[in-house]
């Protein structure tokens, strides 16, 4: 599998801007639209869309909690069924945006708490793996989890992401904050190339873990995200697909 370089895009909503989506999709192979219960709107929705397609970018959809006061970075309580519905709900948004364009849904990515939720439990990862499949996209995920444990035992195509702009914990698991913190961008560049080359990186606590890089990602939210994405396209030129 080629390498790509993916970021979550689309997470304006109405008046209120959020990332610098024009300026970061020069430097990214995926976007991950958000799809309203997070972040987006109708419109953010449609114009996000349109500017992956005129640069060339897969599009994938980033389904989160419906939790928009909370950036979908707070946990919820919902039945498995709840969760399935919630992800076919938003998807099926996006797709309507993607069929106007002319363009497929490339992935789904799960947002924020959603994401951390389905690594540690098995019932969430399948309730997420069932969405995927009415749609029959890849899951991307992080490896090494139940991420890629379940949504493989589910028959689903995995995605294995690294994430340049975020810290790990020794156990590998990675550390989601409300808000994410700024980084150098020529070390998120750097750490980029060490998980593609030795699938290693440096956790917070000091020992290496074991990573695996299907596809790297660049959050639009993180301060001077667009250098970061600049900085890590730049020394992924000859891995990019």
């Amino acid at each position: 599998m080629a390498l790509g370089i993916n970021c979550d895009m689309g997470e304006s909503f109405g008046i209120y801007k959020m990332g610098d989506d024009a300026a970061i999709m020069p430097f990214i192979t995926i976007a991950n639209v958000a799809c309203g219960f997070h972040a987006s709107d109708p419109s953010v929705m449609a114009h996000t869309v349109h500017l992956a397609k005129r640069h060339k970018v897969k599009v994938g959809a980033h389904p989160s909690l419906p939790d928009l006061a909370g950036f979908g970075r707070r946990e919820m309580e919902l039945r498995p069924d709840e969760i399935t519905d919630c992800i076919i709900y938003q998807v099926g948004a996006l797709l309507g945006f993607l069929e106007r364009e002319g363009m497929p849904l490339n992935h789904i990515k799960p947002h924020g708490a959603l994401y951390g939720m389905a690594a540690r439990s098995e019932q969430v990862a399948s309730a997420i793996a069932k969405a995927a499949k009415v749609f029959g996209v890849p899951l991307m995920g992080m490896s090494g989890t139940l991420h890629e444990k379940i949504y493989t035992a589910e028959g689903v195509t995995f995605i294995a992401e690294f994430y340049a702009d975020l810290d790990y914990a020794k156990d590998g698991s990675l550390i989601i904050t409300r808000e994410h913190a700024a980084v150098e961008p020529k070390a998120a560049a750097k750490r980029v190339v060490r998980a593609v080359k030795e699938g290693v990186v440096k956790s917070v606590d000091g020992p290496d873990v074991a990573v695996r890089a299907d596809s790297v990602c660049v959050h639009s939210d993180t301060p001077g995200a667009v250098e970061v994405a600049k900085a890590v396209h730049k020394s992924l030129a000859n891995y990019l697909e």
